[in-house]
C-alpha cells in the first residue's frame, strides 16, 4: 500500500503567515494533483502551545533564526507560528483534503520541536505516524510539503530508517533556504540515505500502479 505524506501545509508556513516559506503556495495545486491518486493520504500538523521553546520570543535577547541549545540539542528559534487553535495553524483552505484524510499532529511538547512527522526532534516521543501507516498496511510513502530543509527532510529520514521505501516529489515541495543551497543540499542528503527523487507524473504512475 502507498500513502502521500503532506508535510505541514499550513496558513502560517504560506505566504502572508508568521513564518512564511518562499513561494510555499506554489505547493498546493501540485498536491492536489498528487493526492487525486493516492489511496491512502496523511497530513502533518505543526501544533504548538503558546510558550513553545522554539520561538525567539520565548529567549530574551535572541532573534528568529538564531541558534539555542534545549537539553543539549541545537535549536534554531522561530517566529511564533502554527500555535493550537488558531488561524495560522490551519491548512491551507485550497487543499483538496476533505475526502477521507488523517491527520498527525507534531510538536506539542512546549520543551523540544519536531521537525519529523514520525518524532520529536529529541526523538523521545513517537507521533504515532509510524503505526497508522502499518496499520493501514503502507510500505510506501510519497512525501510533499513544506519545508524541503526543514520538516520535509527530516521526515524522509526518519521514513527510511523506520523501513519505509521513501519517496519525495520536489516539484510539491519549497524550501526555508535560510542558505540559497539548502534545499538541494537536503535533496542531496535524502537521497544519500535512500530516499528517490521523482517527478510530480512518475508519483502519479507509482500511485496508480
Amino acid at each position: 500500500m502507498k500513502a502521500l505524506l503532506i508535510v505541514d501545509v499550513q496558513n502560517d508556513f504560506l505566504p502572508g503567515g508568521a513564518l512564511a516559506v518562499p513561494r510555499g503556495n506554489e505547493v498546493i495545486e501540485p498536491i492536489n494533483r498528487l493526492a487525486a491518486a493516492f489511496p491512502i493520504l496523511v497530513f502533518t500538523q505543526d501544533w504548538h502551545p503558546q510558550n513553545h521553546a522554539s520561538f525567539a520570543a520565548k529567549h530574551p535577547g535572541k532573534q528568529p533564526g538564531d541558534l539555542v541549545l534545549l537539553d543539549e540539542l541545537e535549536q534554531r528559534l522561530w517566529p511564533v507560528h502554527c500555535v493550537q487553535d488558531t488561524p495560522g495553524a490551519e491548512f491551507h483552505p485550497d487543499l483538496q483534503y476533505q475526502r477521507q484524510a488523517h491527520v498527525v499532529r507534531k510538536g506539542t511538547d512546549p520543551h523540544v520541536d519536531s521537525y519529523s512527522g514520525f518524532f520529536d526532534n529529541q526523538r523521545l516521543r513517537a507521533t504515532g505516524l509510524s503505526d497508522l501507516l502499518r496499520q493501514q498496511g503502507v510500505s510506501k510513502v510519497y512525501i510533499v510539503g513544506l519545508a524541503t530543509d526543514y520538516c520535509v527532510k527530516f521526515t524522509a529520514l526518519d521514513a527510511v530508517q523506520l523501513g519505509f521505501k521513501t519517496y519525495v516529489i520536489p516539484e510539491a515541495c519549497r524550501g526555508v533556504n535560510l542558505q540559497p543551497d539548502d534545499s538541494e543540499q537536503a535533496l542531496q542528503e535524502m537521497q544519500a540515505a535512500g530516499v528517490e527523487l521523482l517527478t510530480i507524473d512518475e508519483a502519479i504512475r507509482h500511485a496508480t500502479s
